[in-house]
This record gives C-alpha cells, structure tokens and sequence, in this order.
C-alpha cells in the first residue's frame, strides 16, 4: 500500500468493527485533534450489518426495524446500511488548517472516491441534489455504489464515505437508502469487478495524496 502523507495516521482494522466503538473511538480522536493532542486520521474499516440514520432520516424510510440493528447518529443524510464487503472511511482532518470550507470538503471527499473508482475502470459520477456516486447503468437507470456522510465539530471532521465492494445488496431492502427511492444500489461486485478488500485500501491510499496531500 503507498503510504499517505506521513503527518495523517492510515489506520486498518481487519476485523468488523462494532459501530458504538467506533463512534468511542472518532470522538476521542476529534477532541484530540482539536486539542493538538493527536494529528488527522483515516481509519478503514468494516462493520457488522446495520442500519444508520443520519440527522435528516425520515421513519417512513425504515421499512424493517427488526432486520438489524438501527443507530441514531449525528452525521448528515438519512438511513444508510453498513456491512460486511464495504468499505467504511471515517476520516478525521482538522478543516481549520484546511480552509474551513465545508463544501470543498465533502466535494473533495466525492473526488477521492471517484479516482479509486477509475483505477477499477468505474466510472462514477456526482448528481445534482443527490449526495454519494452514481454509476450509470443504461436506458436512464442509476445505481448509488457510495455514500457520503459527514459531521463536523469545531472544524474537526469525522464519519466519512462508505463504498461497496461486493456486500450482500440485498440487505439495503430494510430501508429507503438515503431517502432515494427512485435509483438502485450496486457495488464493485455487481458491476463485475473483481476487488478484495486489500486491493480497494491500496488505490485508497494510492489515490488519497492527490485529492487532500
């Protein structure tokens, strides 16, 4: 894997994450960043299925409260799921040595997607009025292969994107992911890209200097 810049701590778990440790563990690192205690932080991770509803989710879009397990967070956007075969990125920068430019934030984070997309020869594509990446799939169909949710705090980011890899899209039906009910969900998999976990986290960090380096 390239290394990113070495002031950012590239961080890996390999096994499924539990979600409460993880919101534990970004709000530590957030407090900490602000402080000057510890520096910025990309953290790669997987976590058991669930559900997560975002600060604009809407009760109507959660169709099976009983599938798995629902978290109320404090991200932006509305319900999404997380699970086995996709790639979670929470990623931790101090936005106040960055421009304080939320928005170029959250552009920058589509565009870091969109290039580790391209070296799958994926082409994904940002819409106006909906958040994430879009893969054009013919005769005006469009399926979300990433989601983006961001939160902030004294211009300390967390939370992140999550980008599909071959997760059991199936799994999406207990909800109305991202509130969108008109477009589908697809994944590296179901595109017909064959990509393990190793093989996303290396053009992850291969692609990561050119976007925020």
């Amino acid at each position: 894997m390239a290394p990113p810049p070495p002031e950012i701590e590239w961080r890996v778990s390999s096994a499924p994450v539990d979600y409460d440790h993880s919101l534990a563990v970004m709000e530590e690192r957030v407090a900490a960043i602000r402080t000057g205690a510890a520096g910025e932080c990309v953290w790669l991770l997987e976590h058991p299925p669930l559900y997560t509803a975002g600060t604009s989710a809407r009760d109507e879009d959660l169709l099976d409260s009983d599938r798995f397990p629902v978290y109320r967070t404090g991200r932006g956007g509305q319900y999404t799921y997380h699970g086995p075969g996709q790639r979670v990125c929470y990623v931790m920068l101090d936005l106040n040595e960055r421009g304080r430019d939320l928005r170029r934030y959250v552009h920058d984070l589509e565009e870091w997607l969109i290039r580790t997309l391209a070296r799958f020869d994926v082409s994904a594509q940002r819409r106006d009025g909906r958040v994430g990446l879009w893969v054009e799939r013919g005769r005006g169909r469009e399926d979300k292969i990433a989601a983006i949710g961001v939160r902030v705090r004294h211009w300390v980011t967390f939370h992140g994107a999550a980008l599909n890899i071959d997760p059991d899209l199936g799994h999406y039906a207990g909800i109305v992911p991202c509130g969108i009910r008109a477009h589908g969900i697809t994944s590296l998999a179901d595109l017909g890209v064959k990509a393990d976990r190793a093989a996303v986290d290396k053009v992850l960090a291969e692609t990561w200097p050119a976007v925020f380096g």
